[in-house]
């Protein structure tokens, strides 16, 4: 099979690879915001109960969450899973997921701002509410963006994974290809489209950064 032929085979697998990234970044990062906030300003229950959340979402593998969010409604409820549920499946794992990384580093974005700027605000008859969003977002926002970049091409990587609850996804389809036709090339390809997605994620990232000028963030925000 020529390199066109397998290339074009591993187009809907690409699309659903695409699909998967924008989704997870759709949901999680708003989520991951409002994680962070119930952790730093919930009362003790709440606050305990999602420092609960990030820790097993932080401790336990990807692979072994979407297992859990696929196969547990029927081994814990006795529902019934339909086909159709694959795909949603995987973006509940992975935003879940992702969600949890991102309010650690919004929370070290929101910590890392003096409290002076907050008894300024007051001051200035700024609500707490008024405060949050034009004076300590937006500063949050510029601090965390390189450990936010960096989730960014880790999820890139990790849309493979969705092969464990049989979505096809890129990475899916090139071993099936590689099965069939006894070849490499749909790896070779696969890694190409991996690359590539990435460089651009990075290029784009790094723009946007560039633009907003500012400093790097803790390296301790990022994914271990």
């Amino acid at each position: 099979m020529s390199v066109g032929k397998i290339a074009i085979q591993l187009l809907n697998g690409s699309f659903t690879s695409i699909m998967i990234f924008f989704l997870t970044l759709l949901f999680s990062l708003p989520l991951g915001l409002i994680v962070a906030l119930l952790r730093l300003y919930g009362n003790k229950l709440v606050s305990g109960l999602i420092k609960l959340y990030i820790s097993v979402m932080r401790g336990t593998p990807l692979m072994l969450q979407l297992m859990v969010v696929f196969f547990g409604p029927y081994y814990l409820f006795g529902i019934k899973i339909k086909t159709s549920y694959r795909f949603a499946a995987v973006i509940i794992g992975f935003v879940l997921n992702y969600a949890a990384y991102f309010a650690e580093i919004y929370r070290g974005g929101i910590e890392a701002v003096p409290k002076g700027q907050y008894e300024a605000a007051e001051v200035l008859g700024y609500s707490k509410t008024q405060t949050f969003i034009r004076i300590i977002l937006p500063q949050v926002i510029k601090t965390v963006l390189p450990s936010i970049t960096n989730e960014v091409i880790t999820l890139v990587k990790d849309t493979s994974l969705a092969f464990v609850i049989a979505v096809s996804e890129m990475f899916t389809q090139a071993k099936a290809i590689a099965a069939a036709q006894t070849t490499m090339m749909p790896f070779i390809i696969a890694g190409v489209f991996y690359y590539v997605f990435n460089f651009l994620v990075a290029f784009v990232m790094g723009r946007i950064e560039k633009k907003m000028e500012y400093g790097t963030a803790p390296a301790a925000m990022t994914r271990k």
